[in-house]
């Protein structure tokens, strides 16, 4: 009896704490697996990578600030411009439209010099000033455009990269195992994902100058549209 329980004893005595262990392992994995640890194992490809999300990321902030630059107009506006041109004092109409800090006046001054020409004449006028200021706030568009499709690219390129790693590690180690293409998969699978991303990103920044540009473009038509409906009526007294 005595010897039976100092064996029972001994058992309880030497058992492994695995719970602990499980515990210990999951946090130590839990505290390695953090955003700036997977973002390095994406390698090379990650640098090109960024450096499009800051170049995308810098466009759109100064495209942002120029467009809502130019958008601005005062609903006063054209109604000083209109009370100007019924008292006859057109000079004063241009002298108006040149202080204004609104970019939309550049394409009434065009039209404002022409007054005395066809209406058809002062139409072009403002027309080809608006093509200037739609080219204007269209400038660099083309590149935040192709950030959107290159970054993708680059992902693939990670991948492709990935998996090159990955069957070197194989070929190197003459086995398969989880050590030994763990490196690949955490590449290919990074720098997937943050090409992805800063696609999405791009375009959706893209998406938003373009709306904006679309409703200054349309303030201008109709800007344009009831200055020479003011043109017209004076002509018609």
């Amino acid at each position: 009896m005595t010897t039976l329980l100092s064996i029972l004893l001994q058992t309880t005595t030497f058992e492994p704490d695995t719970t602990s262990t499980t515990v210990t392992t999951v946090t130590k994995v839990g505290e390695d697996l953090n955003l700036l640890g997977l973002l390095e194992k994406g390698g090379w490809v990650m640098i090109p990578i960024f450096v499009l999300f800051f170049i995308a990321f810098f466009l759109f902030i100064e495209r942002y600030r120029y467009i809502s630059k130019t958008s601005r107009l005062d609903n006063t506006f054209l109604f000083s411009i209109k009370e100007m041109l019924y008292a006859g004092n057109i000079q004063g109409a241009i002298n108006y439209c040149k202080t204004s800090p609104f970019p939309i006046a550049r394409l009434l001054e065009k039209g404002l010099n022409r007054i005395g020409s066809p209406m058809r004449d002062i139409e072009n006028a403002i027309e080809n000033s608006a093509r200037v200021e739609i080219y204007n706030m269209e400038k660099n568009l083309g590149i935040l455009s192709s950030i959107a499709k290159i970054a993708p690219m680059f992902g693939f390129l990670g991948t492709v990269s990935g998996m090159i790693r990955t069957f070197h590690n194989i070929s190197v180690a003459n086995k398969i195992d989880i050590s030994t293409i763990a490196s690949g998969i955490y590449e290919k699978m990074v720098t997937s994902a943050t090409g992805l991303m800063v696609g999405i990103i791009a375009y959706f920044f893209y998406t938003i100058l373009t709306t904006m540009i679309d409703r200054t473009v349309n303030k201008m038509e109709v800007t344009a549209i009831d200055f020479l409906d003011i043109l017209h009526k004076p002509a018609s007294k």
